[in-house]
This record gives C-alpha cells, sequence and structure tokens, in this order.
C-alpha cells in the first residue's frame, strides 16, 4: 500500500471514489476499489495474500482481466495502463450519489435557470442533520448548464471521514492515467515556476501605500493560512517573439439598400472569407487572423484602400457567383499597432505604479487563437472561445439526448494575463446541438403537437435542401442551404398580391398551397403530410418546403430550453472526474483549440509557442472552523451542555444530538394535500384515498415531533385539508390558502400575532413545477404565507434526513438561527471584523431571461443583507428591472431598505458595508465602480448622519464573485485530494494564474462528490475596510483576513450542514433571484399552463408585461427569508 501512495505521489493524483449513498454499501465499494487497483497493477492491493479480495471481486477481475491473481506479487511501478484497465463503470458512484455541484455545468449545457424549482421538495438540497444522509444540496453548474435544482448541488452531500485503501487505489489509477508530457523526464510533478513566485514577492516589497491614479484596489498581500499545497492547473503557458507587432484593422460591412439590419453569423463570416481571398487582400491571407466579424490582424502592416469595396457575396463551396448574388461594401481602416512585448514587459514590471490597458493585447491574441477553431469547417464555434469538433464521434464526445438534440464534447480556450506570463485556460465544455438528421426526423423526436413551440425550437436553423440540385459552371454539385424562418403562418404574405392561403399556425403540406402540390411536376408526392411545412423564405415572402425536403447542417448549437431528461443525459456525460476532463485537456484540447504548432501552423508564421506541459501553482488548505449548536435536551436531574461543539470532516457535519441555535416558535400552522387524479367516486377508490390521508396525518404528526428535536417549539398543526385539482390554474388552490389565511387571522387575537404569518406545509403529488410557482406565488406575493413544499412520495417515507432537510428551511422562514461557528468562548473571532457586529454583509445578484423566455421577460435583481453578527438571517428585496441589463438600476433603494432594518435591529447603522456582487463579467467591473458604485454612496449619505460621516462611516468593500469561469485546480499527490481527487475542501489559489497588481483569489470552499470541483473566484474592486485596518496577529494580513473570513462563511448556509461553494450572500441572493422567477413564469417559462391556440398564434401578444408589484413580496413576509 505505500509503494501505490509512492507512486501516487510521484505522478501526481487526487483521492478516492466518492462515499457510497449509504453506509451498508462501504464494504462492496471498497472491494470495487480494490478490484480496479488490481486490474491497474497486476497485483493484490492487499498485504501480499487475497485475503482482502471478496470472491465478487476475485471473479470480476479474472473475467475482464483473463488472468488469475497471484498469491503474492510485488508491486511494478513501471507497469503502463492498458485501456481496458480503466476503472469500470461498476466501479463508480452508486447512481443516488451522482448529483455533482459542479454539473452546473455545465453552464455548456444550457439548461435554463428556471428548471431550478421546488427547493422544498429536493432532498439534496442540504446535506441534513441525520448521520447517514447523503443527500446533495443545489449545484449551481456547466457557464452554460444550469441544471434542476433537484441534480444541481454537490456541495451538501456527505463525504466519508478517512481515505479508505480503494480510495487510494483510485487515486494511483487516475495518477498513472496523467499523460507524461505533463510531467517531467524523470516522472516528477514540475514545481511552480520559480521567476514567477520571486517577482510575486518582489512586487509585494514595492506595495508601500496606495497606487497613483489606481482605480482597483492593490493587493495588500498574499494570504499566510494553512498548510501549502502544489497543484495541477488547466492553463499552458504561451509564449510569443518578443519582436511580433500585430496589426489591427476594422472592418464594416454596410447595410445593403433596403434591408434593415446587415449581416451577421454564417454570413457575415462568408462575407469576411470573401474579404480575404479578394485580390487585394490574397497575397496577405496567410499573415492574416480574423474573428471574422470585425477585425483584422495582420503580422505585417496593411495599406487598406480608403474607398469601400465592393464584394458579390457566393455560398461557401462555389467558385463563382450566381447571377442574381447580392454586392456588399466593405471598409477597411486601420485602428492600432499592438506591440506584444508591451504586455509582457507589463506583466514582468515591479513598478506598482505602471500603467498599461491589456485588454487590447489580450483580445488581439484571444482572435488569433480563436481564428484556428473559426476557420476549420469540420469544427462547430458556440460564441468567440467555444469549439467543438465534429468528426471525433465516441460515446465520451457525442450523447443522444433525445428530441431532436445531441450533446458534443468540445473546449474552451482563452488567452489571459498572469503575473510574469500569458496563460492559455482551456476546459472541457459541453452543449446541446440539433442532430444532423432529416428534418423531418427531428421534428417527429421533438413532437409538433405545441406548434409555438415547434417554431421556437426550429427557428434560424440551417438545412440542405434535397430538391435543389445547384451546379456550379464547372458542373459540380452545390449544396444550397437555407435558413428556417419559421412554420406556415397564416399571417404569412400579406402584402403580395396572391397570399398563400394557410389556416393555421403550423399547418402541414396538403393545407397550404405550394409549388410541389402541383401535380404536374414530377418528385411533388409527399411522405409525411401530417408535418408542417417550414417556411425558409421569411413572413413578408413566405417559401414552404416539406421537412422532409431538408437535412439539418450539423454543427448548430440550440439554445433551446432542456426537459428534465435531457438534463439528466446532460449531466451524464457532462459529469467527469477530475483527472479524466484533465486527459482530455492535455491529450484532445492542446491539438484542438490550436496550440500545437504541428496542428496549428499560424503559430509559427507569427513566431508564438505554447508549451505542452500544464503549469502548477501554490496554493494552501485553509483550516476549518467548528460549529456550534444548542445540546439536545436532558431529562430532568441530568446536566445539560452549555453548548454542542460538531467539527466537520471533509467540509460536511451532522446535527445528530444537536439542536438549532435559536430555534423559533411554531404557533398557527397546518398542512395541505393536494391531488391531482381527479376525485374518485368508486367507493373503493374512496377508501384508498381516505388511507392515503390517513398516511399523511401520521406522517405529519411524526414530522411535528422532530421539529422538537431540531430544537423547533411546534405546537400541534391544526387541522389539515385536501384538494383535488385539475392544474395550476384551478382556483380551489387560492381559494384554499385564503380560507388558511383567514382562519389563521381570526385565531391571532393577540396584538404582537396580528402581522404573524401563517405556516402551511403543502404535500404535492409530484415535481410539477408550475404547480410550486402557483403555491409561490401566492404565499408570497397575495397572500403572505409561509409555504414549504414536499413531494408526497419522499414526505410519506417518514425518512429522518428529510424531516431534517424540511426543518432547517422552518426554522430559517421562522427567524432562527441554525447554526454558529465555535469562537471558542469568545477567545476568537472565527469571523473576523464581523464578530464585532458592526459589519453588515451584502449579497447582490441579477438574473436575466434564458432561451425560451417570452420578449417581455425583464431582468430582476436581488439582494439579501445580514441583520446581525449571527449571520443567520438574510432578509430580502426584489425589483424588477430593463431585460438584460446588468447594472442595478434601483440599488439606491434596496440599500436603504436594508440598512433601515439593521437600524431597527441594531438601534444603529452599520459602520461597515461588505458587498459581495454576483453575475459581473471581468469587463463589467469599471462599470460597477461608475454605476453602482455612486447610487449606493447616495443611499448612505441619505440615511447617515453627519457625525458618522465624519468618521469616514460606511466604510465599503465591494467583491466581485465569479462562478462560471474555467479555472479548475487538481491536485499533485494523494494528501492533498479528497474522495473525488479534487483538491481538499478549503483550499485557496492566490498567486501563479493571478496578476500581482490585483487583489482576487481563488477559493475551493466545499466538497464535490463528483466531477470537478470548480473554486469560485474573489476579485477585489474596491476596499475601504480591510486594507486600512489591523488585523489579528494570527492572520498576518488583509489578504489572509478576507480569504479566511469569507471561507469561514461557506459554513453559515443555513439550508445546509455543509460549506457551500461561494459565500452564503451570494447564493442567497441567487436564490432569491430564482423565487422572483417563479413569480413571474408567465414570461419566464416557456409555456403557461392557461396558454391557448390563440395565444400560441400571437405569441406574447395575450401576455400581460411585468410588473414592480410582480416582485413586491407581502409585508408579513418582508423581513423574513420568504424565498427558502
Amino acid at each position: 500500500m505505500d509503494q501505490l501512495k509512492g507512486l501516487a505521489s510521484k505522478v501526481g493524483g487526487g483521492s478516492g471514489e466518492q462515499k457510497p449513498a449509504a453506509g451498508g454499501e462501504q464494504k462492496d465499494y471498497l472491494d470495487k476499489g480494490l478490484e480496479a487497483g488490481e486490474k491497474q497493477f497486476g497485483v493484490n492491493a492487499g498485504s501480499g495474500t487475497n485475503e482482502n479480495i471478496t470472491d465478487k471481486g476475485r471473479e470480476m477481475f479474472e473475467k475482464q482481466t483473463g488472468k488469475d491473481i497471484p498469491d503474492k506479487a510485488k508491486v511494478v511501478v513501471e507497469v503502463k495502463v492498458p485501456e481496458e484497465a480503466k476503472v469500470p463503470e461498476e466501479a463508480k458512484v452508486p447512481e443516488e450519489a451522482k448529483v455533482p455541484e459542479e454539473a452546473k455545468v455545465p453552464e455548456e449545457a444550457k439548461v435554463l435557470e428556471e428548471v431550478k424549482f421546488i427547493e422544498e421538495t429536493k432532498v439534496p438540497e442540504e446535506v441534513t442533520m441525520a448521520e447517514k444522509v447523503k443527500v446533495p444540496e443545489e449545484a449551481k453548474v456547466p457557464e452554460e448548464v444550469k441544471v434542476m435544482v433537484e441534480t444541481k448541488v454537490a456541495e451538501e452531500t456527505k463525504v466519508a471521514e478517512e481515505v479508505t485503501v480503494a480510495e487510494e487505489i483510485k487515486v494511483a489509477e487516475e495518477a498513472e492515467l496523467l499523460p507524461r508530457r505533463r510531467r517531467s523526464p524523470n516522472g516528477a510533478i514540475p514545481p511552480p515556476n520559480t521567476k514567477v513566485t520571486n517577482l510575486e514577492d518582489e512586487f509585494q516589497k514595492s506595495t508601500k501605500g496606495p497606487r497613483k491614479d489606481a482605480r482597483l484596489p492593490c493587493r495588500p498581500a498574499y494570504g499566510t493560512a494553512g498548510p501549502q499545497v502544489t497543484l495541477w492547473t488547466n492553463h499552458f503557458e504561451l509564449i510569443p517573439s518578443p519582436k511580433l507587432v500585430l496589426y489591427r484593422y476594422d472592418v464594416k460591412v454596410a447595410t445593403p439598400p433596403g434591408q434593415e439590419n446587415g449581416p451577421t453569423g454564417k454570413k457575415l463570416a462568408q462575407i469576411i472569407k470573401l474579404l480575404l481571398e479578394d485580390h487585394r487582400y490574397r497575397e496577405f491571407q496567410r499573415d492574416i487572423v480574423t474573428d471574422f466579424r470585425s477585425t483584422l490582424l495582420s503580422r505585417c502592416e496593411l495599406k487598406p484602400d480608403a474607398a469601400p469595396l465592393e464584394i458579390q457575396y457566393r455560398v461557401e463551396g462555389e467558385n463563382a457567383p450566381r447571377a442574381n448574388a447580392p454586392f456588399y461594401r466593405l471598409s477597411v481602416t486601420s485602428q492600432t499597432a499592438l506591440t506584444v512585448s508591451d504586455l509582457t514587459n507589463y506583466l514582468a514590471s515591479t513598478n506598482v505604479d505602471a500603467a498599461f490597458d491589456k485588454q487590447p493585447l489580450l483580445q488581439a491574441l484571444n482572435i488569433f487563437l480563436h481564428h484556428y477553431s473559426k476557420s476549420r469547417p469540420a469544427v462547430a464555434t458556440v460564441g468567440s472561445s467555444k469549439s467543438f469538433p465534429l468528426a471525433q464521434k465516441s460515446p465520451e464526445n457525442e450523447r443522444d439526448l433525445g428530441a431532436g438534440l445531441i450533446a458534443l464534447q468540445g473546449f474552451f480556450s482563452s488567452v489571459r494575463a498572469a503575473t510574469n506570463r500569458i496563460l492559455v485556460n482551456v476546459n472541457v465544455s459541453h452543449g446541446a446541438f440539433y442532430q444532423a438528421i432529416g428534418l423531418h426526423e427531428v421534428i417527429q423526436d421533438y413532437g409538433f403537437k405545441n406548434k409555438l413551440k415547434l417554431q421556437r425550437f426550429l427557428k434560424k436553423v440551417r438545412v440542405r435542401m434535397l430538391h435543389l440540385k445547384p451546379t456550379d459552371k464547372a458542373g459540380n454539385p452545390i449544396s444550397r442551404v437555407k435558413t428556417i424562418w419559421g412554420l406556415a403562418n397564416i399571417n404569412d404574405g400579406r402584402g403580395l398580391d396572391h397570399p398563400p392561403r394557410v389556416p393555421s399556425l403550423g399547418a402541414g403540406p396538403t393545407e397550404v398551397k405550394f409549388f410541389l402540390n402541383d401535380e404536374s411536376k414530377e418528385g411533388s408526392r409527399v411522405e409525411y403530410p401530417r408535418l408542417p411545412v417550414v417556411n425558409i423564405g421569411n413572413s413578408e415572402k413566405p417559401i414552404y418546403v416539406p421537412a422532409e425536403l431538408c437535412i439539418v447542417m450539423p454543427g448548430q448549437s440550440s439554445q433551446a430550453k432542456l426537459t428534465p431528461e435531457q438534463t439528466a443525459k446532460m449531466i451524464d456525460i457532462a459529469v467527469r472526474r477530475p483527472f479524466v476532463n484533465l486527459r482530455s485537456i492535455t491529450e484532445e484540447g492542446y491539438d484542438a483549440v490550436g496550440l500545437s504548432r504541428q496542428a496549428n501552423d499560424n503559430l509559427a508564421r507569427f513566431d508564438i509557442s505554447v508549451k505542452t506541459d500544464l503549469i502548477t501553482v501554490h496554493g494552501r488548505v485553509l483550516p476549518t472552523p467548528d460549529l456550534q449548536y444548542e445540546p439536545p435536551v436532558v431529562a430532568k436531574g441530568q446536566k445539560s451542555e452549555r453548548k454542542k461543539l460538531v467539527p466537520p470532516t471533509g467540509g460536511s457535519w451532522n446535527m445528530t444530538g444537536a439542536r438549532f441555535n435559536d430555534g423559533k416558535d411554531l404557533q398557527r400552522w397546518s398542512y395541505l394535500m393536494v391531488f391531482t387524479s381527479g376525485k374518485p367516486t368508486d367507493p373503493q377508490e374512496i377508501a384508498k384515498r381516505e388511507d392515503v390521508k390517513d398516511r399523511f396525518k401520521k406522517t405529519v404528526v411524526e414530522f411535528h415531533h422532530y421539529l422538537g428535536v431540531a430544537g423547533i417549539t411546534a405546537f400541534a398543526p391544526m387541522k389539515g385539508d385536501s384538494i383535488d385539482i385539475t392544474g395550476p390554474d384551478d382556483r380551489t388552490i387560492e381559494e384554499t390558502l385564503r380560507r388558511f389565511d383567514s382562519f389563521v387571522t381570526r385565531l391571532q387575537d393577540k396584538p404582537a400575532l396580528q402581522d404573524k404569518p401563517g405556516f402551511l406545509l403543502v404535500i404535492l403529488p409530484t415535481k410539477d413545477k408550475a404547480l410550486y410557482n402557483r403555491i409561490k406565488q401566492l404565499g408570497d406575493i397575495t397572500l403572505g404565507i409561509h409555504t414549504v413544499c414536499v413531494v408526497a412520495g419522499k414526505f410519506n417515507k417518514r425518512d429522518v434526513p428529510y424531516y431534517a432537510n424540511v426543518a432547517l428551511k422552518f426554522n430559517l422562514k421562522l427567524g432562527g438561527v441554525n447554526q454558529l461557528l465555535d469562537n471558542k468562548d469568545n477567545k476568537t473571532k472565527p469571523l473576523g471584523i464581523i464578530d464585532e457586529g458592526k459589519t453588515m454583509v451584502v449579497g447582490l445578484d441579477v438574473t436575466h431571461p434564458s432561451p425560451g423566455s417570452k420578449s417581455k421577460a425583464p431582468s430582476v435583481a436581488g439582494m439579501v443583507a445580514s441583520i446581525d453578527k449571527m449571520l443567520g438571517q438574510w432578509p430580502a428585496i426584489l425589483r424588477i428591472q430593463t431585460s438584460r441589463e446588468e447594472m442595478v438600476k434601483e440599488i439606491r433603494f434596496m440599500l436603504e431598505s436594508r440598512l433601515l432594518l439593521w437600524r431597527k435591529r441594531n438601534r444603529e447603522l452599520p459602520h461597515n458595508l461588505l458587498i459581495y456582487r454576483d453575475g459581473v463579467s471581468e469587463g463589467q467591473y469599471a462599470t460597477v465602480l461608475d454605476s453602482e458604485l455612486p447610487l449606493l454612496r447616495e443611499a448612505c449619505d441619505k440615511l447617515y448622519p453627519a457625525t458618522d460621516s465624519k468618521k469616514g462611516f460606511p466604510r465599503i468593500t465591494i467583491i466581485i464573485v465569479g462562478k462560471r469561469h474555467h479555472t479548475r485546480f487538481y491536485p499533485t499527490v494523494v494528501n492533498d485530494a479528497d474522495k473525488s481527487s479534487n483538491p481538499r475542501n478549503g483550499t485557496v489559489v492566490d498567486r501563479g494564474i493571478t496578476e500581482a497588481r490585483n487583489w482576487d483569489f481563488f477559493l475551493q470552499s466545499h466538497t464535490a462528490l463528483q466531477g470537478t470541483a470548480r473554486p469560485a473566484h474573489y476579485y477585489v474592486v474596491l476596499d475601504e475596510i480591510f486594507t486600512n485596518r489591523k488585523v489579528s496577529p494570527s492572520m498576518h494580513n488583509a489578504a489572509a483576513a478576507l480569504e479566511q473570513l469569507t471561507h469561514h462563511m461557506c459554513y453559515l448556509f443555513g439550508r445546509a450542514t455543509t460549506a457551500v461553494r461561494v459565500c452564503p450572500p451570494v447564493y442567497y441572493a441567487d436564490i432569491v433571484c430564482e423565487r422572483a422567477r417563479c413569480y413571474l413564469s408567465r414570461l419566464f417559462d416557456d409555456t403557461t399552463p392557461s396558454g391557448t391556440p390563440a395565444q400560441s398564434e400571437a405569441g406574447d401578444g395575450g401576455i400581460p408585461p411585468a410588473r414592480g408589484e410582480d416582485v413586491l413580496v407581502h409585508p408579513r413576509l418582508r423581513d423574513t427569508m420568504f424565498y427558502i
């Protein structure tokens, strides 16, 4: 075993597999891990005998390898791993344990935000108080995959308390899979670049006092807390020639006469290609790279004509333009010469006051990098930085998602600046694409009952026409590609002399008149008359074609909303173990994104090289705080503990034998059973229904008892009710909730109870998103009733972990505090400045319409803020704003409301405002300071007295939190890995891939049970708190204080018993924005329950736009955590 550990330490790796879903499976899991190790090394992984191998393991091993297990054997370090020796599927985590935090990933999966629903129905939102619960909270997936809440988070999943033998073997096996080119010749892990480390240290010595004319704060120091570790990161070093100069030119394509908009997308890219083929640029074609939109970059100076060029359009593949092909006027203008050494010198400088705008050069290098994939016909590109090879088809990189879509594996790539070097960030990416098959097959797979939904799905899809067979002048066949405008519509061609006759949206070929119905023409027979025809013209001049005459062109990314089934399939392909992803990056991604000179000849021409080795960086593992709870109630006469301390293991813990720190009273509450199967009339069915109700009543009684165990003083529930509904719009729902609210109001005879909301436990028959949205809108907005939804099947199992999850939410909604950090009897301050009680922490986020939302859907801003130093309660406020607008326009009013609530609870305003801002891209950092900061100061000026203002109160620090970046870290030795082969929770990286001038750090505060852990990126854009304050001796400097504070806050997410991926203010702000989507489901959801055929044809016309009242929470809930 020691030999295996040594091997893993030598080549790098991570530790072990996921914890099994139940303790009883541990032995079988160990056996499978041992089996994997024996497959790897051809020896027994135990003490030299076969005693540790079960009969099942022996049988599987011998069956798969064709070898007998020797009685005694030695570990042979040089043994290479054959492909078939990879860990078999049966050795992976049980299905119920496969709910990844990092799946949110798949950002790349384009799963819509609105599929996150029924927080109260998902056991896995947080790891519960029970000892054996293995339930994930919700994961934020994917830049690109926003996964269903039920599948979202492995953050809150329990991890094993110690690394088992099987896990060590797994790490060794994965380490051996690492490509050889990532290691030094002798197999050792390359140390972090010493030149970079020395320059970082030198730069720190020169930072004395504030920077001159600097908008962003300078890094005060590097963090010091925690033992140091060495990590791989998915970055390659790019080395440009110091003599390289890139000449930049802007290209503008004039809008043709008679058209409203100029060419875009594929057509614009083709026009740029034609420009480079023009005789004036043909000789420079190999010296030019482009983004195929608006920019040319040349390694030699060009002298473009002052007069515009006229280019006649021709389709790709044609060797001459058609007779009626349009002309486009292009102007090429010189902008600037970019000297690459200016950037490298700036990154290597220790002059703290050096000023240089690096964005133009970084943008130019990214254009250079992405030109390779954009110019290759066998590669599909999405946006400016993702590429998907189409030729490499295998189960690993392509998967059928159903409904006309497939999942493809590709790569993200981006050039980034770091101290003393330029890096290329490469990461595995996944996306949903249309299947390159017959359009009639796509329509049949997708379904055509809902014609409006089908039209949205097909709009702008490019298809190759089968009935048109043109040839060029040489007689060679040419593909005729058209773009689908939509389905046949009754309003098509209204301005024509003879408009087509279309009876309804999505009419079929037998219902509309078009040329193929002319019986005089051969081939006019239609084989699929029930399928709708598609319009490949436009609404003014429609051209209808049967779907069977169209083939979908390959490589077209889909923006459609994925179904739950598609989401599950996407997760299956996208969520892979860390070193599997890393192997894909080094063995496939390096070449696929054009980093190899053998593949990308532009590298040699421009004298640019990219190292083949991934870089390593220094990291540290921050210490883990202890959690503090109330001790359990003891029998009379027994001595009770003063407090209950719970030490986390692997970032998670359980509450067995503990109660909430501040458990509240639950007085006026009841439960509602919802049935959608119809009211029974048969006597036997009626009897069955009554039995179901009786079981639920008993379950509620048991749950009531558990609330007391958890620390909530719960009165007996009032008599419950049940309703039979036909759908989410059934009036019975609102009538029942109003009746409950009226009854509760009458019972609240005491003045102190007048504004207390009622509490209703709603038992849903299934995970019905529309029904959930309706209940939340009625409870939160209309009536002011706290509602917690549970799924009948899960709730009726009477499972203590499920009870615990629900209890966590109950107490938060009631205003309680679930957990605290232990302060060692006031001897320590685990939250640093927060423990002084003078700092309000704010979380801010904005949610935007997703693909499939209505055109009238707005963006919604959400703000949460702490009310005291406990950080247990975070009331929230919502505001509607213009669609797709990231800067919060009503931030002044929102902050005023939070400050007033703080003053109400603390009798004074906070001295410090620590703001964590989510959802801002790197290019918008300055906009936050220009647009939002002045409004924040206006709010403070209005409320703070002059005496406080003279003291400089409030001091404001703003930290941007990035969740959708592509930086990943991988452990290099077994001891630095968790059981999923990711870095251990608490790993922080603030050097190596950062810039010395800027104050930012990456923090992986959570434990990802499955998939590759994605750290959060914290970037300080304003600091008036930490740098100007004396820190405690244990922290050494302001950077360490901020890193530890942020990490410790991640243990205080009240809906979980685990450290979460982003700090609570950001997490809560995201959740409250998601709740706003419930209130506005008529605009955010793809379809509405009450949608009528008339609405379907009119699109959004019959749907009222969003109003501020739609997200205005009822006064009784306004100062509570209603959104949990």
